[in-house]
């Protein structure tokens, strides 16, 4: 990793403590460690080959509902890791239980479907003793969320390792800058901001005779049940950041969101905006903006004001900083890659029987992000304690091709959306 002089000293520090981790991954390489891949989207392919690259270790199963997209994963997990991955036919499994089968084979499960399956799966794993890395978000409503930490507690009753795919936690310039925010570098913290503005994926046109339940899983970003909206699936990231940092979590939520470009039929249900006004247990307020619009000015980071000072936290510059007494500089030059970092401490944990479990953090910054979409679509000032409570589920009653999903379009082909002021969140 490559910085800037101002930071050689925790570069440094960083720098050796991932290559004593990397070193210790490769040299306690003598059982090979089963690994199954369930999901297997771009994420999901791209988890499994940076938890290829944590030592001894073996890609031995997969499972997905579409059998074109597991075939599609296979075939570029094999060109990129040819000697670690051994899944024959018969432990490539299609289907709605696929997850099942996949469990049965592996030590460790990636979780990467879309996040509406991630609590039902992640619930399975703990069952069968499994380790499990979840991507985030974990899960797309509270009931989600609660299954997830009721899942952790039995984890750590069984000593399974449990990792969520929030990077950012794992990268050096960030854990530098919270380390100083934590320990009073900008004194107490009054208020911060986060943003996610950018562009995003497109959606999906429906194919002849596909079936409902299928195609939404096919664009699963534009279904809240699936995705969580982006406010949950994409800016989670820059909210956990926030929680980090402020030890804790918010209090309350009231904020606004809408769609001004999605306006086409595969463009589902989902907001291409949202602004929060997160209220923390202190009094100090996060003002958290996310946008999927092209053509707008972009903006991917985080800051904090404090009483002796400002922290800015800029992804897309690698820029960290702090002004006042306390005043510091970090230039990252060099891209550090979060997902591949965030397997090495799992992996390690795992080999050596070490306690790791980041579930919790996991659900309750995706719980934050769900209070958040939940201001944004009612309209209403909602407290944390209203929405963890709540019994409102946006999962189907059952799973499987001909199954019903949740949300249903109309004559016209367009799905319902949320009305800020008329739509019931609790």
């Amino acid at each position: 990793m490559n910085l800037s002089s101002s930071s050689k000293t925790t570069a440094a520090a960083s720098t050796t403590t991932l290559l004593a981790t990397e070193r210790f991954v490769h040299a306690k390489s003598d059982d090979t460690i089963k690994i199954a891949l369930i999901g297997c989207g771009g994420r999901g392919s791209g988890a499994a080959v940076q938890a290829m690259k944590t030592g001894a270790t073996k890609l031995v199963a997969m499972g997905d509902v579409d059998e074109n997209q597991l075939a599609k994963s296979l075939s570029v997990l094999r060109k990129q890791q040819p000697d670690k991955v051994d899944v024959p036919p018969d432990r490539q499994f299609i289907g709605f239980d696929a997850y099942k089968q996949a469990l049965a084979e592996c030590d460790v499960a990636i979780l990467s479907t879309p996040p509406g399956f991630r609590s039902i799966h992640f619930e399975e794993a703990v069952r069968q003793g499994k380790h499990a890395f979840l991507e985030k978000p974990v899960a797309t409503d509270a009931p989600g969320v609660r299954r997830v930490l009721e899942a952790a507690k039995e984890a750590k009753k069984k000593n399974l390792k449990v990792a969520v795919g929030l990077q950012r936690r794992h990268q050096p310039s960030y854990q530098e800058t919270i380390k100083r925010i934590q320990d009073g570098a900008i004194g107490d913290i009054t208020s911060a901001q986060c943003y996610w503005l950018g562009n995003s994926r497109d959606g999906k046109e429906r194919l002849p005779d596909e079936k409902e339940m299928m195609y939404q899983i096919r664009n699963w970003y534009y279904f809240t049940w699936l995705s969580g909206d982006h406010i949950v699936e994409q800016h989670i990231h820059n909210i956990d950041i926030i929680n980090w940092a402020m030890g804790g979590y918010p209090v309350r939520a009231q904020g606004m969101g809408g769609r001004q470009v999605r306006k086409q039929l595969r463009h589902g249900q989902i907001f291409d905006h949202h602004m929060v006004e997160f209220e923390y247990a202190n009094g100090a307020r996060l003002y958290s903006q996310c946008r999927q619009i092209r053509g707008c000015d972009p903006n991917v980071s985080e800051a904090f004001t404090g009483t002796k000072g400002r922290a800015t936290l800029e992804t897309g510059r690698r820029t960290f900083q702090i002004t006042g007494p306390n005043a510091w500089n970090l230039r990252v030059r060099d891209r550090e890659d979060g997902h591949q970092l965030e397997h090495y401490p799992f992996f390690k944990a795992i080999r050596e029987n070490s306690d790791y479990n980041e579930a919790v953090h996991g659900a309750k910054s995706t719980m934050t992000a769900i209070l958040g979409r939940m201001a944004t679509y009612s309209g209403k000032i909602v407290n944390w304690d209203d929405a963890f409570a709540s019994d409102l589920t946006l999962l189907p009653k059952e799973f499987g091709e001909d199954a019903t999903p949740p949300v249903l379009p109309d004559k016209d082909g367009w799905y319902p959306t949320a009305k800020p002021g008329k739509t019931k969140v609790l």
